[in-house]
C-alpha cells in the first residue's frame, strides 16, 4: 500500500487536484485493464498519462493516431529480408509496458481494430505466430469529443475493452492558478522517476484477486448490470465482459483502500467510470437524457445491501 501511495504522490507532483483520477488509473493497473481519457483538448489528458507512466518501472511507448496510421504502425509486420532470403518479424511499439495512444479516435476503423486482440488477450499475431506482450501491459488512450473534426467514433467492441473512462474536466480557478505556478519555471514531468517496480505490480495484482466479494455485493453489482439491459432509454446494455470488469475494478478499489473485501461503496463509486462507455442509448434516450443520468437513475433505484463482508 505504501508503494501505491508513492505513485499517487508522484503523479500529484504534476497533476493538480486529481486524486480521484489518479486512483482510477491505479485501479486500472491493478485490474489488468486499460484507460480511456476523454475530454476536450488542453485539459491534461496526455500529461496525466505521461506522469502515470513515468511513475511505473518498465518501457513506455507513445503513438499519435492520425487518419493515415496503419495497423502495422502499431503491432509491427512480417517482411522479407533480402539479406537472409527469409521472412522476419519487426515488432511494433505495442511491445511495451505502458502504451500511450494520443487521439485514438482520429484513426480509421481498420486501424482501431488492430487494438482488439492486444487489449483483450495481451497477445499480437504476426506472420501466423502469436507473440505475448510484456507484463504488466496497459493501454492509456486519449480521445477527443466526437463532434471534433476528423474523428471516427470507437465501435462498441473497442470501447468494451477499456476498463474505465476518465473525464477530467476543467479545474477550479484556484487549482488552475496552482498549476500555473507549478509549471512556471520547469515542466515537473521531466523530474519524475519510477517509484514502483514491475515485480511489485505483479505481486499486488495477485493480492487483488484474493479480495472477497460477498454474495450480497455480487447481487448488488448484478442488479445494476441487469437494469442497464432493460432500461427504457438504453439500446445496448452492459455485456458479460463489462460485468467481469466491474467486479475486478471493485476488488482493486477495495485493495487500494486497504480492505480484504468489497463493499457496496466500491460498486457505487465505480459505476459511472466503468459502465458509462459500455452502454448505448436509443434515439429517445439520446434526445431526453445522457448516459450519466441514466446510470444515476439505475443506481438510485437499486437497493443497497447492508451485509458487506460475509
Amino acid at each position: 500500500m505504501l508503494m501505491l501511495q508513492k505513485v499517487k504522490e508522484n503523479v500529484a507532483k504534476v497533476m493538480v487536484d486529481k486524486e480521484k483520477e489518479i486512483e482510477l488509473m491505479l485501479i486500472a493497473l491493478l485490474s489488468d485493464g486499460h484507460v480511456l481519457l476523454e475530454d476536450v483538448p488542453g485539459t491534461g489528458k496526455t500529461t496525466m498519462a505521461k506522469s502515470f507512466s513515468r511513475s511505473i518501472e518498465g518501457d513506455f511507448n507513445r503513438l499519435q493516431f492520425t487518419p493515415d496510421t496503419l495497423p502495422s504502425d502499431i503491432v509491427g509486420q512480417e517482411y522479407f529480408n533480402m539479406k537472409i532470403s527469409d521472412f522476419q518479424i519487426r515488432k511494433g511499439p505495442v511491445f511495451t509496458n505502458v502504451l500511450l495512444i494520443d487521439e485514438i479516435n482520429r484513426a480509421v476503423p481498420r486501424t482501431q481494430s488492430a487494438l482488439l486482440e492486444l487489449m483483450e488477450e495481451k497477445n499480437v499475431t504476426l506472420g501466423g505466430v502469436t507473440h505475448p506482450l510484456p507484463k504488466p501491459f496497459i493501454v492509456i488512450a486519449t480521445q477527443n469529443p466526437f463532434d471534433s473534426i476528423g474523428t471516427f467514433p470507437l465501435p462498441d467492441a473497442q470501447l468494451d475493452r477499456f476498463l474505465l473512462t476518465i473525464k477530467q474536466g476543467y479545474p477550479s480557478p484556484e487549482k488552475e492558478k496552482s498549476m500555473l505556478k507549478r509549471f512556471r519555471k520547469n515542466n515537473p514531468i521531466e523530474s519524475l522517476e519510477s517509484v514502483i517496480s514491475n515485480k511489485d505490480i505483479r505481486e499486488m495484482k495477485d493480492k487483488v484477486k484474493e479480495v472477497k466479494v460477498s454474495g450480497d455485493v455480487e447481487d448488488y453489482l448484478m442488479d445494476i448490470i441487469l437494469k442497464t439491459r432493460k432500461h427504457r432509454y438504453i439500446e445496448i446494455g452492459v455485456s458479460p465482459r463489462g460485468s467481469l470488469a466491474f467486479m475486478k475494478a471493485a476488488q482493486a478499489r477495495a485493495f487500494l483502500n486497504g480492505r480484504e473485501f468489497c463493499t457496496p461503496d466500491d460498486v457505487k463509486k465505480l459505476a459511472q467510470p466503468v459502465l458509462a462507455h459500455r452502454i448505448s442509448l436509443n434515439v429517445e434516450g439520446e434526445v431526453k437524457t445522457s448516459k450519466e443520468n441514466v446510470l444515476q437513475e439505475i443506481h438510485d433505484s437499486t437497493s443497497v445491501p447492508v451485509e458487506t463482508t460475509a
